[in-house]
């Protein structure tokens, strides 16, 4: 899957199959696009837990994580 990395403020990184970003948590706003990259279940992918972050883009539209602790949760709330 094609996904889009984003960062917030400090070590608050998104991830999102959303070019733009506009599905991304207004919470940790504003939200700087740096890197398109294909990501592939049971593929290994340095600071990212590939499955964990393709589960909850099925599930939630996003990836989030501070400081690469998954946070995605927490941006719902």
């Amino acid at each position: 899957m094609n996904v889009h990395l984003f960062r917030s403020s400090g070590r608050i990184f998104a991830v999102t199959a959303d070019e733009a970003g506009d599905n991304l948590p207004m919470r940790y706003a504003p939200w700087t696009g740096f890197k398109s990259v294909e990501m592939i279940r049971g593929e290994a992918m340095p600071g990212v837990e590939v499955d964990e972050c393709l589960d909850d883009i099925e599930r939630y539209g996003f990836h989030l994580t501070d400081a690469h602790v998954r946070i995605t949760e927490q941006a719902l709330d």
